[in-house]
């Protein structure tokens, strides 16, 4: 018999020691950033309450196309649209780099990620790389949470009459301390 597993519970305190603080905020937000995939591979929005700001802008540029929402409701019924047509969505975290203010409450990340998808109309292996460049705060009650995100495609499979393996296009760079700064 499986035991549910209990997230460890909130941090309300900020260690006074200011590298233990980092490293303390750096486990938070890597297990914010890898619970917000397991969300969506799980097509679970309804939890994305728990990690996303009411008032978090959000930006979701594919390439010719960008999309401008506001907090989880309205993420989450964008995500379900966008991934309807995939059997098989996982979307998997490449690598994750933070710059993290733990005593204010206030991080940058630079996400890579993949999606891998099935099309359910053709049944064929599709991938998609991106970027989200996101802000997280930690809010009141000791959590972190999405405050601002960014997620940019930078490359995709091609269509089969295409004679590439991927559509390539500019790789976006948003210096973190920018995001860092501004509010």
């Amino acid at each position: 018999m499986q035991t549910p597993m209990t997230p460890p519970s909130p941090r309300r305190d900020t260690p006074a020691d200011p590298g233990l603080a980092e490293v303390v905020a750096y486990v938070e937000l890597q297990r914010l950033e890898s619970r917000y995939a397991d969300v969506v591979t799980r097509r679970a929005r309804g939890e994305l309450t728990e990690i996303v700001r009411d008032d978090c802008p959000i930006v979701v540029d594919v390439r010719h196309t960008r999309f401008e929402l506001t907090g989880p409701t309205e993420y989450g019924k964008f995500m379900d649209g966008a991934i309807q047509r995939f059997s098989l969505f996982e979307f998997v975290l490449l690598n994750m780099v933070f710059r993290v203010d733990a005593q204010r409450g206030v991080a940058a990340a630079r996400v890579y990620m993949q999606e891998i998808r099935q099309n359910v109309s053709d049944r064929r292996r599709t991938d998609a790389y991106g970027v989200y460049h996101d802000r997280l705060e930690r809010s009141e009650d000791g959590l972190w949470r999405f405050a601002r995100r960014h997620n940019r495609s930078f490359a995709r499979t091609a269509e089969p009459r295409v004679d590439a393996d991927f559509d390539v296009f500019d790789l976006p760079v948003i210096p973190l301390e920018e995001i860092l700064g501004g509010s």
